[in-house]
């Protein structure tokens, strides 16, 4: 077996809103090809994590390092170009655009020679896009504008997708389909994702590995058969729902 290549390694990592801290010495790895998942209730820090890492807001102290590169005090449009791309919580798509101009601006300039292949990629990853491919984005349901977000992100051709809550507020059948793509990707193309989700059930059945998040702190990691299987997670995330 190749040894495990670290592909983003947050050590120590700390981070205030104001005087309010809210990240508190923040320790998370991802190796390249896995898929990492961080679970915790609302308001515990993850999407915070997820914004320090393309530096808004930035780290007070610790270290983010991607690919090798420290990318802690790095401007937040020279980290997108190091290939790291977000599908952000809200999913933040360009509503008056259609699907066809959001994937556009997906790919940047660096990418448009690859424009066509990337955005059949796309379409077949969500065929719902294609049928869709005129309509602008704000008139997409609430599924097809994740797609959209993900779909977007992807153009952009990264070595590492971030994902804020893909799941949220979209139907059981289309969260599904969410995290399906997602493994897909990761099986078929390899491709690295770091996924923040309050549906901790789906989110560490998808993933390689998991961490939970209390009030700014990693309190566990694991497989996400371990965490799963543990019965702190289960007490605190998943009664009630699945089992």
């Amino acid at each position: 077996m190749m040894a495990e290549t670290t592909l983003l390694d947050i050590k120590g990592v700390e981070t205030y809103y104001g005087n309010i801290k809210a990240l508190n010495g923040v320790d998370v790895h991802v190796n390249q090809g896995e898929i990492v998942a961080l679970i915790g209730a609302n308001g515990a820090g993850k999407s915070t994590l997820m914004m320090t890492i393309f530096g808004a807001p930035r780290a007070r102290s610790g270290t983010i390092t991607f690919a090798g590169t420290d990318i802690t005090q790095m401007p937040t449009h020279e980290i997108a170009r190091m290939r790291i791309a977000q599908s952000p919580e809200g999913r933040r798509i360009f509503p008056r655009m259609t699907v066809m101009e959001n994937l556009q601006m997906g790919a940047g300039l660096d990418n448009l020679k690859h424009y066509d292949e990337d955005a059949e990629k796309v379409f077949t990853l969500f065929p719902r896009l294609k049928e869709r491919i005129a309509q602008r984005g704000g008139t997409l349901s609430g599924g097809e504008q994740q797609m959209l977000s993900i779909g977007r992100a992807l153009m952009a051709r990264p070595k590492l997708l971030l994902l804020d809550e893909p799941s949220l507020g979209l139907a059981p059948l289309i969260v599904k389909q969410i995290f399906d793509a997602i493994r897909e990707l990761n099986r078929m193309q390899g491709l690295t994702v770091f996924l923040v989700e309050q549906n901790a059930f789906g989110a560490l059945k998808l993933a390689t590995r998991g961490y939970v998040m209390v009030n700014g702190n990693v309190t566990m990691s694991g497989t996400g058969k371990e965490l799963l299987a543990n019965p702190e997670v289960r007490a605190a995330y998943l009664e009630g729902g699945h089992h």
